[in-house]
């Protein structure tokens, strides 16, 4: 029996909202950790990424499964089911993951104020 996902693994103020390095769309590098450990099902994932609209969830494994970093097997049992996992080009990626969480957390501070000032500059063309 596989540990369950926490539901916690990402708060809203996990630095890897903030990491400008993009890694597939917004919630790929997500998704890429909630597999580091081996497949999981659908339902699964939906726990820790629970901000995340079951659409766009769908959205974002077909497109990881289309880069080939993801791979799908559809088990069909007495109850069918659908699992997920990392390919080994999809486990190549964990590492420059893992730094560019580690380079969001360290400048944290900075990635916020920027946005901030940004957006209160932004604020100010729009009003005028």
């Amino acid at each position: 029996m596989r540990e369950p996902l926490p539901a916690d693994m990402f708060d809203e103020l996990c630095p890897s909202s903030l990491n400008p390095i993009r890694f597939g769309d917004k919630w790929a590098p997500l998704i890429i950790r909630c597999l580091e450990h081996g497949p999981r099902r659908f339902s699964e994932l939906r726990i820790p990424l629970n901000r995340v609209t079951p659409k766009v969830l769908t959205q974002s494994l077909r497109s990881l499964e289309r880069d080939g970093l993801v791979k799908r097997t559809v088990y069909a049992e007495a109850t069918p089911h659908v699992e997920y996992e990392l390919t080994p080009l999809g486990r190549s990626l964990l590492e420059p993951l893992a730094a560019a969480c580690a380079w969001a957390a360290e400048h944290w501070d900075e990635l916020l104020d920027a946005r901030e000032s940004y957006d209160d500059t932004a604020r100010l063309d729009r009003t005028g």
